[in-house]
């Protein structure tokens, strides 16, 4: 994965029966992009380091034209 600040991320947590996650990066600690991120939790506000799994999905903010 390669994110960037601002970028959102969800994770999948339906196969486990709990909600989706979402979370925003507002840090980069890898190089080019890549993984550790700092984020911040959507339902809690709190600040996290992260390491995505394969079940989070980047969602990338839209670009206004």
């Amino acid at each position: 994965m390669h994110a960037n600040i601002g970028d959102r991320i969800v994770i999948d947590s339906e196969p486990r029966g709990q909600d989706e996650r979402e979370c925003e990066v507002v840090e980069v600690q890898g190089r080019s992009g890549t993984p550790p991120y700092i984020v911040r939790w959507a339902d809690s506000g709190k600040l996290a380091l992260y390491f995505p799994g394969r079940d989070a999905q980047l969602k990338q903010p839209e670009t206004s034209r």
